[in-house]
């Protein structure tokens, strides 16, 4: 265990760009953290503590499966996680700009089918397999990846908003809505209302200018962008693998993307490593 948080420790410490982020919004994080406790608003302060943990994941990531992040995924990683948690929840950038949300969801979709793509590419890389992808499949399977996760990510948002009164699943304000729960003759005809200006419960009327979605215009609009993501770096996936080689500037984004396996030349360094603190 202490050889493998050493292993964290030094993942940290490899990209100098990803490491000098990573120490400026550690810091910006305890700081908020700290304020959040005084202020008396323990919840806040719980998320500052979770969103230290998810920064440092990439790093456990690297130390367990013996893989490299590139210095800009990395670094993208630590700045998605900041704008979710710290600038989404906390700053309720969420509420404050409207398309923040789908903002991280169009990324989040671009950045899974990264991962997805390369755990593909690492084992067709593996000479210890028998079997080759070709780049369709590649791309296919890294889609399907990302998606995927998106999909997990919904169900953990419907969840807590079930079962623990939340609301990660925003409420949507819109002015029509079509239903066949209103037939009067319950024949399954659509009954449309349009032009709704107005909503009033028990005699009150909500301060809003229409209907209140719960969650279900939320969840589809994050589905989408996410699909736009997976779809947008599945096909830029594709092409880095078909053209991998031959067109560097053309790989270039992808390669700065795509996780990869440790060295041979690391692997055994960390080995030693290991081996010595064993010994010793």
């Amino acid at each position: 265990m202490k050889h493998f948080w050493k292993s964290v420790q030094h993942e940290l410490q490899e990209n100098k760009n990803a490491f000098i982020v990573y120490s400026v919004l550690r810091l910006l994080v305890i700081g908020i953290m700290i304020l959040q406790l005084f202020n008396g608003n323990y919840h806040n302060a719980f998320l500052c503590l979770l969103t230290l943990v998810l920064m440092i994941m990439p790093s456990v990531v690297q130390a367990t499966f013996k893989v490299e992040f590139p210095s800009l995924l990395e670094i993208i990683i630590l700045l998605f996680i900041f704008a979710a948690e710290i600038l989404g929840e906390i700053s309720s950038f969420y509420i404050r700009f409207p398309y923040w949300d789908t903002i991280l969801h169009t990324l989040n979709g671009f950045l899974c089918a990264a991962l997805g793509f390369s755990l593909v590419d690492i084992m067709n890389r593996d000479k210890r397999l028998r079997f080759e992808m070709a780049p369709m499949f590649m791309a296919l399977v890294a889609f399907c990846f990302s998606m995927t996760i998106g999909v997990m990510w919904e169900f953990f948002e419907f969840g807590m908003d079930r079962y623990f009164g939340l609301d990660m699943q925003k409420d949507t304000v819109i002015t029509s809505i079509n239903t066949v729960v209103l037939d009067p003759l319950q024949q399954n005809n659509v009954v449309s209302i349009p032009h709704i200006e107005q909503v009033v419960l028990d005699g009150v009327p909500l301060p809003i200018d229409g209907y209140l979605d719960i969650g279900l215009m939320d969840t589809m609009y994050d589905l989408v962008v996410n699909f736009i993501g997976a779809f947008v770096f599945s096909w830029m996936g594709f092409f880095y693998v078909k053209y991998r080689g031959k067109y560097k500037h053309s790989t270039g984004l992808v390669h700065g993307l795509v996780p990869k396996p440790w060295s041979k030349e690391k692997e055994r360094r960390f080995t030693k490593k290991e081996h010595h603190d064993d010994k010793s």
